[in-house]
């Protein structure tokens, strides 16, 4: 219970903007003024908050002010990709403090484990801070993953990845402690932490990166799944005369709505010439980049192939919205920049005409508030989340 209240405490002064009095901590939480003081007290002590003039409200004596010490505590986000890996680090308040982005090596997974570890250590001696304020690292990777094992499961764009036990491997080769989660989840854990949303925020993330997947807030915390696994959407069709899919389905999510299928349907339609060298994400990438160049430029093939793309995906997202009844819609991930003008003039009027809640509300689509590094920031926010957020479930007697 102490542990709880205290995370109760330190979430409702990470909150606040102008910091907060004891008096007003009480009355927000519930908790009685001795229990407050008694928090207050230790958090000064371990440099948690610290304490930030006085404050004048109505009459009696002035009010201390509590603040967070955002540089008290820092963690750090990895996201894997195929193409790239991207390292932020973050202080207690969430703000992004370093970056840093390296090209995937070669499929290796030991290779990219040295990497990942090497950067890491590049970026804590850059912001100069002491490795014992690193709460630790997470890790966004793409699934399926066994999330009691902490082990990467043949992802499809990382050929090789069979049953990787990144979490340990990674833990062993820094000296951090590890928390693995899927790229999508991290995603939504980085939306919901930096962004501006009430406490009890509803909304379905849209992740698009080399792959496409979603997850879900509901409550104000993210839904994981029993596996830790939700949000595997590749096999949804949305396209029933699209092409054939390895599932055995055609028009899924995988072959309609990527950045590779997109591409591919932007040389079939003649966009491109169709002599595209490999097939691997980085030339994927190279293309996909200029087909949303071309469509930014007004060239109207570029512009068509991406509303087609539009579409599609607002198929899969009413499907998701209709199952789900959130409050909003947001897009985000590392290819969401490139394509945020197109999608959100298509999606939102086509997801109007299949809401079924559309007598009801509107429902709002918007982009996230992260930026392209949603899920490494989204990865390091699964750090300071464990640290940081209450959850009724840490109050469960075990058996």
């Amino acid at each position: 219970m102490g542990d709880f209240n205290q995370a109760v405490i330190l979430e409702a002064i990470r909150r606040s903007v102008e910091g907060v009095s004891r008096i007003e901590l009480a009355a927000a939480t519930g908790l009685s003024a001795q229990t407050v003081t008694n928090i207050t007290r230790r958090l000064l002590d371990d440099g948690l908050i610290a304490e930030a003039g006085r404050a004048i409200n109505g009459p009696g004596k002035p009010r201390v002010i509590l603040r967070l010490v955002a540089d008290s505590r820092f963690s750090i986000g990895v996201h894997l990709d195929p193409a790239v890996i991207t390292l932020v680090l973050l202080d207690l308040s969430g703000a992004v403090v370093r970056r840093r982005v390296v090209r995937t090596p070669a499929k290796d997974p030991r290779r990219i484990v040295d990497v990942m570890a090497q950067a890491i250590e590049a970026m804590i001696a850059d912001a100069g801070i002491d490795r014992e304020a690193v709460a630790g690292v997470g890790v966004a990777a793409p699934g399926p993953l066994d999330a009691a094992r902490g082990t990467v499961i043949d992802p499809p764009k990382l050929h090789g990845w069979h049953r990787v036990p990144l979490r340990a491997v990674l833990a062993e080769a820094t000296g951090f402690a590890v928390a693995l989660e899927k790229d999508t989840t991290a995603a939504a854990v980085g939306e919901l932490w930096t962004g501006n949303g009430p406490a009890d925020d509803s909304f379905l993330f849209v992740y698009l990166g080399t792959g496409i997947g979603a997850s879900l807030v509901r409550g104000g915390e993210a839904e994981r799944g029993s596996s830790r696994n939700f949000g595997e959407i590749g096999h949804i069709v949305v396209d029933p005369d699209g092409p054939l899919c390895a599932c055995g389905l055609r028009g899924c999510v995988d072959v309609v709505c990527t950045p590779q299928a997109i591409v591919e349907q932007a040389e079939s339609a003649g966009v491109f010439p169709d002599d595209r060298e490999g097939n691997d994400v980085e030339a994927v990438e190279v293309r996909f980049t200029q087909l949303c160049a071309r469509a930014s430029a007004g060239d109207l093939q570029a512009l068509q192939v991406l509303r087609r793309a539009a579409a599609h995906l607002s198929v899969l997202i009413s499907v998701l919205t209709n199952a789900f009844d959130v409050d909003r819609v947001v897009l985000g991930g590392p290819f969401w920049s490139r394509l945020a003008s197109v999608y959100l003039e298509e999606i939102p009027p086509a997801l109007d005409r299949r809401s079924a809640t559309r007598a009801v509300r509107q429902l709002p689509v918007e982009g996230t508030v992260v930026g392209d590094d949603v899920g490494a920031v989204g990865a390091a926010c699964v750090v300071l989340d464990a640290v940081l957020t209450p959850r009724a479930s840490d109050l469960y007697l075990e058996d």
